[in-house]
């Protein structure tokens, strides 16, 4: 069974799965307990978070110019900016709150990596980012779990 907690935190730190996959899978396909599915998701989502906004940027920056992975270290760079000039011209002052909903709010495109990444290329503080991701991984979290057990309960 320790495996299995091991393979929910694993996922949980995939680009594009995150959280958002790793604790439907924890729960409904492992059948796991889901506080502590969803406890070892949140670590397992928040680890990347620090190494992201502190060298995404550099990387994406050094790599664009590179053969291989250039043109995908330029489309991520482009996304990143337009995402992230998108998200700071609407929320205006609010601009960590709204990056609080963006990563918590589990719709395709949005989460902890496209988040912080947005945060990076922006420049915004480190910590408040952090804290942001935090909080939007704790909600997505929450609306995950709120999901698998909705559903897990349909079929039982």
């Amino acid at each position: 069974m320790l495996w299995k907690y091991v393979l929910v935190f694993l996922i949980s730190m995939v680009p594009l799965i995150e959280l958002r996959g790793a604790v439907p899978i924890a729960v409904d396909v492992y059948g796991l307990h889901p506080i502590w599915s969803l406890i070892i998701a949140i670590i397992g989502n928040m680890v990347p978070v620090p190494l992201i906004y502190l060298f995404a940027r550099k990387f994406l920056t050094w790599g664009e110019n590179k053969k291989l992975i250039g043109k995908f270290c330029k489309w991520c760079l482009k996304k990143g900016e337009k995402g992230g000039k998108k998200l700071q011209k609407k929320a205006g002052r609010s601009l960590y709150f709204a990056l609080f909903l963006f990563i918590g709010i589990p719709v395709p495109g949005t989460g902890a990596w496209t988040g912080t990444l947005a945060a990076s290329i922006l420049d915004l503080d480190f910590k408040k980012t952090v804290l942001a991701a935090l909080g939007g991984v704790l909600l997505a979290g929450c609306i995950m779990l709120a999901g698998s057990l909705g559903v897990a309960s349909l079929f039982a």
